[in-house]
């Protein structure tokens, strides 16, 4: 029993945490508000995470563990990977504070002093890569364009996902990313 109160009030810490960082930005947002709004103290707040860096990170890696686990599903390859990319994306419209919380917290660190500066690096890095290997599975499938080179295609299509993310935090109601993100694909994919 207490470790299933213990895994839900850290699921909380760490809900509350994704939702303060996204509206107040990392550095905008104190422990202390977190704890106050998960209802515990911050000597609570701390015995779960021993840092506000550490919580952080948590928060970060728990978004790209449940959308990793979305994407690689079935473990598609190719043309069919790229396309999961557009699942994603649809996903990200139904979760505002997610969405600002990654566009705030990868915009802050691009200082190199920011704690989730290495986080971010080694983060695009992979998903680059990821990209890349799927572009490059299509090419060999025969379902790519020619002409299209999946090094600058992988980071093509991230730029074109950021943006239309900060659009869409902007406020553009007529803003379909799932839509743009596929009509995009549809451009560069074969089949």
């Amino acid at each position: 029993m207490g470790y299933a109160k213990g895994r839900a009030k850290r699921r909380d810490i760490l809900d509350q945490a994704t939702a303060l960082f996204g509206e107040a930005g990392y550095r905008g947002t104190s422990l202390r508000e977190i704890a106050a709004r998960c209802g515990i103290s911050h000597p609570g707040l701390l015995h779960h995470f021993p840092t506000k860096e550490s919580l952080l990170l948590a928060v970060l890696e728990h978004r790209d563990e449940v959308d990793q686990e979305r994407v690689t599903a079935g473990h598609p390859r190719g043309a069919a990977a790229l396309r999961r990319v557009v699942d994603i994306v649809a996903l990200n419209a139904t979760r505002r504070g997610i969405v600002e919380l990654f566009t705030v917290l990868s915009a802050e660190a691009t200082a190199a002093d920011h704690p989730a500066h290495d986080y971010f690096v080694d983060r695009y890095s992979r998903i680059v890569r990821e990209l890349e290997a799927a572009y490059a599975e299509a090419r060999d499938a025969g379902d790519l364009r020619p002409g299209i080179e999946p090094a600058r295609a992988a980071r093509d299509l991230i730029a074109l996902m950021d943006g239309l993310q900060i659009q869409w935090l902007l406020g553009d109601p007529a803003l379909d990313m799932a839509a743009a993100v596929e009509q995009h694909l549809r451009s560069q994919l074969l089949s």
